[in-house]
C-alpha cells in the first residue's frame, strides 16, 4: 500500500501544488531510495511495504545509512524534508492517526557561500560567442538574458515570444509553483536578443523545418533544454578559461551578488530572483574581495 500511496502524493503535487516536472523528479527518486530501504530493512518486496514501517527508529537508521556512504548534510536534509512531506500528507488524509517521525532532527547543514564570477569574468563570458553564427547569436542572447534578469535555468528555457515586453524591456517569467514575476532584462540584454531573434532564431527555425513558439532553439528548431544550456555555458568557460566550475546558477548568484554590491536593497532582489523567503536571498550578502578591502582600508584604525 505504500507505494500507492506514494503515487497518490506525487499525484496531489503535480495537481493540487502545480510542483514542476524537476520538483517531482526529486521527490519521486527520494521517496524511491527511502522504500528501497524499508525493503532491505524489512525484508519485504516493495509492494508489502505499510505504512507502520515509517517510524523514528527507521528514519533515523536511513539517516545514518545516507552519512555512511558520504552523503551531504544537504542531500541528507533534502531527502528527509521530502520524508516529511510524504508524512504529513498521510496525515492530512488521515492514512495515518499521527506525524511518527516528527521529532527527527534535521542535519545541520554547512552553509556555503553562493559561487560568483567577477564583472570581468562576466564580460569574457558574455564576449564569447561568435555572433556571425546562428547559435553564436543565441548563446550571446542566452548569456546575456541569464545574467540581466538573474533567472533560473528552467525559466529561461520556458520563455515564449509572447513574453517579451520590448517596450518596457521586461519578460514575463514563470517560476516555482507557476508563479509569474516580470524581470527586467536591460539595454545589453535586449539588443543580444533582438539580434538573434531577428536573424539567428530564424535560421534555426528554417533548419528544422518547423514552427515554435519558444524563444530559444535547438539546431533541429525545437525548444532548448535545461542540459543544452548547461552544454552551451561549459562551453564557453573552458573558452575563456575561468578557473572555476561555471554553472547556469552561477550567473544567477553573480546577477544577486552585482546588485547588492551596487546597492541594490534586499527586499528588491527577492523580488527579481523571485524568492518566497527573504532568509533564501540573505546568503547574497556576502562581500566580495574588493568591498572586503574598501571597508578595511576606510574603517580600520591602523590599516
Amino acid at each position: 500500500m505504500l507505494i500507492k500511496y506514494g503515487e497518490d502524493f506525487l499525484a496531489h503535487l503535480r495537481v493540487e501544488k502545480s510542483a514542476s516536472n524537476l520538483t517531482l523528479l526529486s521527490y519521486r527518486t527520494d521517496l524511491g531510495q527511502f522504500f528501497d530501504f524499508l525493503s532491505r530493512e524489512y525484508q519485504k518486496p516493495l509492494e508489502e511495504l505499510a505504512t507502520e514501517m515509517i517510524n523514528h527508529k527507521t528514519v533515523r537508521k536511513y539517516l545514518a545509512e545516507m552519512q555512511a556512504a558520504g552523503l551531504s548534510r544537504s542531500t541528507m536534509a533534502r531527502k528527509l524534508a521530502s520524508m516529511r512531506s510524504f508524512v504529513k500528507y498521510l496525515c492530512r488524509e488521515d492514512i495515518l492517526p499521527g506525524n511518527p517521525i516528527a521529532n527527527v532532527s534535521t542535519p545541520k547543514q554547512d552553509r556555503k557561500l553562493p559561487r560568483f564570477l567577477y564583472p570581468t569574468e562576466i564580460d569574457m563570458l558574455l564576449n564569447a560567442p561568435d555572433t556571425t553564427r546562428a547559435q553564436g547569436q543565441r548563446d550571446k542572447a542566452i548569456l546575456e538574458t541569464m545574467y540581466a534578469s538573474g533567472m533560473r535555468v528552467s525559466e529561461l528555457v520556458a520563455i515564449n515570444l509572447a513574453d517579451i515586453d520590448w517596450d518596457e524591456e521586461l519578460i514575463l517569467v514563470r517560476g516555482k509553483g507557476n508563479k509569474e514575476r516580470l524581470s527586467p532584462i536591460g539595454r545589453k540584454a535586449k539588443i543580444a536578443l533582438l539580434d538573434y531573434i531577428e536573424h539567428g532564431r530564424a535560421h534555426l527555425l528554417q533548419a528544422g523545418q518547423q514552427t515554435s513558439d519558444a524563444v530559444f532553439l535547438n539546431r533541429f528548431g525545437g525548444r532548448l533544454s535545461t542540459r543544452s544550456i548547461r552544454n552551451i555555458i561549459d562551453k564557453y568557460v573552458e573558452e575563456v578559461a575561468i578557473n572555476q566550475k561555471v554553472s547556469p546558477h552561477t550567473l544567477r548568484h553573480s546577477f544577486a551578488t552585482h546588485l547588492l554590491n551596487g546597492g541594490a536593497d534586499l527586499r528588491s532582489v527577492q523580488e527579481l530572483l523571485g524568492h518566497v523567503k527573504l532568509s533564501t536571498t540573505q546568503i547574497y550578502t556576502h562581500l566580495t574581495r574588493e568591498n572586503i578591502k574598501t571597508i578595511y582600508d576606510k574603517s580600520h584604525p591602523r590599516r
